[in-house]
């Protein structure tokens, strides 16, 4: 059975809320191993067949705990998951673009295979009170979570990808 590895990170609940609704829909397809960025590493990614990514946009950038998710694991894997697929979510403040564009960039560094454009979820928070409030992301957003999540499971599964 083909593996997902969904790899997040978060401290308001926005990002893991997103995580889990992909991680979800992801079970009915193929086996799903959730994780996080502080638990990820070199091995998770050489044991899957393909990634799911969702940080939180931290000061227009990938949150830290993330960016060191790939710190570590850059060079163990490198040159050992090329053509994978990925794809990737991010729980934005203002525009997530940015994060999103971060994370590409590593990715084409590994040589993997974009499946999906980034979902961006934007909660609109820009006061240091929202910002660091605890998140709750509609249902509408997390909708959109479970279809990327069914559609990169069933890719793996199906051989699509």
């Amino acid at each position: 059975m083909a593996r997902l590895l969904i790899v997040y990170h978060t401290l308001t609940n926005g990002s893991r809320q997103m995580a889990e609704a992909a991680a979800e829909a992801a079970r009915g397809e193929c086996e799903v191993v959730l994780r996080t960025a502080a638990e990820a590493g070199p091995d998770d990614l050489l044991e899957a067949e393909g990634y799911l990514f969702c940080a939180p946009e931290n000061l227009a950038a990938i949150a830290g705990v993330m960016k060191d998710f790939f710190d570590r694991s850059y060079y163990p894997v490198l040159g050992r998951i090329e053509g994978r697929p990925y794809a990737q979510m991010v729980c934005a403040g203002s525009d997530g673009e940015n994060a999103a564009r971060q994370t590409a960039r590593i990715a084409t560094g590994w040589r993997l295979r974009e499946v999906q454009p980034p979902l961006i979820v934007c909660t609109h928070a820009q006061t240091p009170e929202k910002i660091l409030a605890e998140k709750v992301i509609p249902e509408s957003d997390l909708e959109k979570c479970r279809e990327l999540g069914q559609a990169l499971g069933a890719g793996l599964s199906m051989g699509v990808f």
